[in-house]
This record gives structure tokens, sequence and C-alpha cells, in this order.
């Protein structure tokens, strides 16, 4: 713990919203990198030296070297619910808190995914775009038909605050709701939805929403295997992380029409997009937009600025994924 008569420094990888940035100036010396960009591994190392903490981004990778490398860091904040970019287990072991931003992003992403779910079923990125080639001459009834959702079936895969936010807006279109997870959840089974193995939800949904972590057991779960149980006219949305998919087996499926389409907001090897993707007129494609609402991103900001915050009074932190690291002493 820093001595209460100086300022401990912060670093922020990237720019934030303003009230995470004047809650950390209250208690920290703040640096941010103001470059549109992540820091490389090279200039992440060298501007943690010295820093009490830091306000990590997802592209931020903080592996066993680098977190090795670390001295006198207390917490990294991650700027996300997911934390698949830190080695927790290493970061414990050097008595490094992780934290994240839960709860505060779940309905942004539920929106997103039905957003992604909307626009593939009724083909909207691809109108959009032959409006805009001017290629459209008029109505006509055989014209860009797509997919009914109201009365369909979705099939959500995890049952956490962004998948039962997923059901609940399942609800206002009268879809039947199939759920798969390791345990129960009530609160999906409150709006409908019932409890089925993976193999069933592939081969019974009409639209198939991912909103799993990342985790080794999600690691490519929905590959060739999975996929070629879905129905031909079924829709994969993924708003988890691109990792949970095989993203070769998903374009062979598409380009043979083995399933209708697929609205994907994540990817394997982000920013980095396979480039099999952008000759597929039946996916549409968005630059990671989950939580991208000036509400959303402002109460992020907040929570992982409190976060470290909290770790810097030597409190519980609100999201902490690692609290084993406060009592290690």
């Amino acid at each position: 713990m820093p001595s209460t008569g100086s300022h401990p420094k912060i670093l922020v990888t990237r720019q934030i919203p303003e009230v995470g940035l004047k809650l950390l100036s209250k208690h920290f010396v703040v640096e941010i990198n103001k470059e549109d960009r992540d820091l490389s591994q090279r200039e992440l190392l060298r501007r943690l030296k010295g820093k009490f903490g830091v306000i990590a981004m997802l592209g931020n990778k903080f592996d066993a070297h680098v977190i090795s490398s670390l001295d006198g860091l207390k917490v990294i904040s991650n700027f996300a619910v997911g934390y698949n970019n830190v080695d927790v287990k290493t970061a414990t072991e050097k008595g490094i808190a992780v934290t994240n931003t839960p709860g505060v992003l779940t309905d942004a992403t539920a929106d997103m995914t039905f957003g992604l779910l909307l626009a593939a079923a009724r083909r909207i990125a691809e109108g959009d775009r032959l409006v805009r080639a001017g290629k459209f001459k008029g109505w006509a009834p055989m014209m860009m038909l797509g997919h009914d959702i109201s009365a369909k079936t979705i099939g959500i895969v995890g049952a956490g605050r962004i998948g039962t936010a997923v059901a609940m807006r399942s609800t206002g279109f009268g879809m039947r709701i199939l759920y798969f997870s390791h345990k129960r959840s009530e609160a999906m089974e409150s709006l409908g939805a019932r409890a089925v193995s993976l193999e069933k939800l592939l081969a019974q949904s009409d639209f198939i929403s991912l909103n799993v972590p990342l985790t080794p057991e999600t690691r490519g779960m929905i590959g060739k295997k999975e996929i070629g149980l879905m129905k031909s006219n079924s829709i994969l949305i993924n708003t988890a992380r691109g990792e949970v998919v095989d993203e070769y087996a998903l374009i062979l499926a598409l380009k043979k029409k083995k399933i209708a389409g697929a609205g994907l907001d994540v990817y394997r090897n982000e920013p980095k997009i396979r480039g099999e993707f952008f000759k597929l007129g039946n996916v549409v494609l968005a630059p990671h937009l989950g939580s991208a609402t000036f509400e959303t991103r402002a109460k992020m900001s907040e929570l992982a600025a409190m976060n470290a915050i909290a770790v810097l009074k030597g409190e519980r932190p609100q999201a902490i994924v690692n609290p084993e690291v406060l009592y290690s002493e």
C-alpha cells in the first residue's frame, strides 16, 4: 500500500469515458495511452514500470511472461466482463488482483445479439448494400426473402446474465426458448425456457445464440460436428468470444448453405478477420460492438475505476475475479 501522502500511478491503456478518469484522478496519477490502438507487449511492459495498477483492455495480453515481469503492480482492472486476456493463476500467485465489469453491459450485449439476429434473418445489411449500390429496382414478391423471427425456436448457449437477458427479449417475439447450461437456471425457466442438451438445442433451434465465457471447455465448442447438427434454415449468432466457434467450419457451412446464416460480433484473431467472411452474403459482421453504447461504456469506465480504487484502499472491489488475493497475507 502506498503511503497516504503520495499518489500512486495507474496506467489506462486506451482512452475511456471521462467519468472513470475523473474518479481515478482523485486517487492516482493517471497515465493514458491516447493513441487509438492497443499497446504492444513491449510498450505495455515499459509503461507499467512503477505503476500500482492498470485499466486494461481485452487487447492487452497479460500472460505469464508479462505478469512475472511486473514489480509493484497490485491490480489489473479489466475494462470488460471477460478476462481471458489475463493469466489469472499467475496474477494470483503474484498477489495481483484481477477485476472485471460484469452486469453493466448485460442489456447492451443482449440488444446487440438481437440486432444481429434480426439483421441476419431479414438480410438487412445485405439490403443496405444493395440500395447503396443503386441496384434497388422496386418491390418484388420474391426479392430478398428472409426468415420470420416470431414464434420460432431460439437456442441459448449459456445461462448467465447475458443469456438470460437474451431469453427475456425472446419472449417479446413469442419464441420457444431452449437453453444449454451445466447448471439449471431458475431465471431462464421462469421465462419459459427449457433446459436441453447441446445436441438437442442445435438440432431443434431456428436461431442459436452463443452467450458463454471463453474457458478451456468452451473454446471451439461449436465445430464441424456441432454445426452439422444445425437445421438448414438456422442462423448462428455469436456475441461471446470468437474462439468459441471453429471459424473454418462455419465458413464452409455458410458457403455450402448448410445453415442459412450467421451474425458475428467477435472473431478468433481480432482485429484480424478471415477474408472468406467478406465474400459471404449470408453473414453479418460487426466490429465487436456488444457493449458499445454511450451509457454502457460510461458504466464500464466507472466500475473499472472503482475496482482499482477499492484495491488501493485495501477494500474488496465490486467485481473481483480472484478474491483470494485479498486474504493472502
